[in-house]
């Protein structure tokens, strides 16, 4: 069946209304929203100064944002592969924007506060389309980022207007920074607010790329530079895996990679290195004796990722990161007595000085394959003098 993709571009006005009728989504195997309060400033300022040289309703210029990575799931969502970072940022912004709007009572409003309060409430929620009331709860951008509150608060923000003046994470920090640099310039320069507010819905354009199934979303993702915080292989192997899961599989993966990521992350390593590791270990198994490296995506993505999914495949990646504690952290590990031994601890001390990381792949492979063997602490020293 040919693949389909759908390449347009849009203002911002234009498609955060799209979700009036396909709803976006950010899925649960992506990453929290990090934005800082730097990249938060620079959008703002440079949206303004936009608007201040080459924007607003006198001219015809536009400013390009980036582009949205997408495709249409199976509940007729449009699930956001790249882009959510500035997606978010948008409806924060615009949100931002509105509750300043609305705190003037509507007889004291001028004309322009109520045209743009009228193009915003479309393009953050879905209004009645006989009687144009807008339904606050119902947003038309839902993050189900795995393990993280934030999807709450996001939720909150976007429905009230309301941020926890205490509150340090990302959504609600950034949230109220928009606010103060909307507040700062609205009181500077209080002429151009209105044309800034156009320019920002009608000249701030976005490439939406809609593609017809994950898989070609992913393929398009890898191909493009984007300037926000791209995907890694391995946040690609797990909407891989999460994808092929029955309902009631997934939040125990999700929960356990949560807890690889965490644990990974603290031994200094991370998952995506883990995965390199063991694609030596099953190359191993494999015989594979070629002497030229494969890319990791290119390696578990043949045969259609078959590798991914094999039963057991996150139990190895923890097994491998076992041995990860004990090189990086020097940490003792439950059950493997090993990891206690000194002769063995010094010498993965001395290799892990080694000028090159050649030595790491038969380490992690010699590990993986014997260490369930009654001899293997006696082995294992053996073959680390040896090697």
């Amino acid at each position: 069946m040919p693949t389909t993709i759908e390449v347009n571009k849009q203002s911002v006005e234009a498609l955060l209304g799209s979700g009036k009728t396909k709803s976006f989504v950010i899925p649960e195997y992506q990453r929290p929203y990090a934005w800082t309060d730097e990249q938060v400033e620079t959008l703002f300022e440079d949206l303004w100064e936009f608007t201040a040289i080459s924007g607003g309703t006198e001219r015809e210029g536009s400013y390009f944002l980036g582009s949205i990575v997408a495709y249409e799931n199976e509940d007729g969502e449009q699930e956001i592969i790249d882009g959510q970072q500035r997606i978010t940022s948008l409806f924060l912004l615009l949100r931002a924007i509105y509750t300043k709007l609305v705190v003037t009572p509507a007889s004291e409003r001028t004309p322009e506060a109520n045209n743009f309060i009228g193009k915003i409430e479309p393009a953050i929620w879905r209004t009645n389309k006989l009687t144009g009331t807008v339904d606050f709860k119902n947003i038309l951008l839902t993050s189900r980022v795995v393990n993280n509150e934030g999807n709450e608060i996001l939720r909150s923000i976007l429905e009230t207007g309301k941020a926890d003046e205490n509150a340090k994470d990302n959504y609600s920090k950034n949230y109220r920074y928009f606010q103060e640099l909307f507040d700062k310039h609205s009181i500077e320069n209080p002429l151009m607010v209105y044309q800034f507010i156009y320019a920002l819905l009608n000249q701030a354009i976005l490439l939406p790329i809609t593609a017809d199934t994950q898989d070609t979303a992913l393929t398009i993702f890898s191909t493009l530079n984007d300037r926000g915080l791209p995907l890694s292989d391995a946040d690609i192997f797990k909407a891989k895996i999460y994808n092929q899961l029955d309902s009631y599989e997934k939040k125990d993966f999700i929960d356990r990679w949560k807890d690889l990521d965490e644990q990974a992350t603290d031994a200094e390593e991370s998952i995506q290195q883990l995965f390199y590791y063991n694609m030596f270990y099953l190359r191993a198994l494999e015989k594979d004796i070629k002497t030229t490296t494969p890319g990791v995506r290119k390696y578990y993505s043949a045969n259609k990722f078959e590798r991914l999914y094999k039963n057991g495949l996150l139990d190895t990646l923890f097994v491998i990161l076992n041995l990860w504690k004990v090189i990086n952290k020097g940490e003792e590990i439950e059950n493997e007595d090993w990891s206690k031994n000194i002769k063995i601890r010094q010498s993965l001390d001395i290799l892990k000085s080694y000028p090159n990381e050649f030595w790491k792949y038969p380490v992690v492979i010699y590990y993986v394959c014997y260490r369930d063997e009654v001899d293997f602490e006696m082995k294992f020293g053996l073959f680390l003098i040896n090697y």
